[in-house]
């Protein structure tokens, strides 16, 4: 099984990056490798349980389902339903935490999967380059645009 953890550190608060991550439907307005994405059955994109379809600029189509949301917490978790990519098992969980430090936000995301025999580094990479880190210079430009 592979194991992925990120995290950077966000210079804005906890509420400017979660009022972008929060939406569990609004990856498309922020991540660069994400063209379109719409909650499956019209359900809320906070309502556990729902499914987001969306298509990557590749033209890969790709089915997540929200596990767990808390704003309290700031922090939600999801997992791959369908995907191109043989991500197996993939679950993943994203947390944000105040540094108080000049009012700055923790940011971790990781997550766990399989894959077939062989492809772990690739699909390692892929996930932690591709996914996470390029999530995380795309939110930065945006909220600390605004700081």
């Amino acid at each position: 099984m592979v194991h992925i953890l990120r995290s950077t550190v966000i210079a804005a608060p906890t509420d400017r990056v979660w009022g972008v991550l929060r939406d569990f439907n609004g990856h498309d307005q922020w991540h660069p490798v994400v063209t379109t994405s719409r909650i499956e059955r019209g359900y809320d994109s906070d309502r556990i349980g729902c499914v987001r379809r969306f298509r990557l600029r590749d033209g890969a189509e790709l089915r997540e389902q929200l596990l767990a949301l808390s704003d309290l917490e700031q922090a939600f978790s999801y997992c791959l339903l369908e995907t191109p990519v043989p991500l197996l098992n993939y679950v993943a969980h994203v947390r944000l935490l105040p540094v108080t430090d000049g009012d700055r936000t923790f940011w971790q995301w990781e997550s766990r999967f399989d894959t077939p025999p062989g492809e772990e580094a690739a699909l390692e990479r892929m996930v932690r380059e591709d996914v996470y880190e390029a999530g995380f210079a795309a939110v930065r430009a945006i909220v600390e645009g605004h700081a």
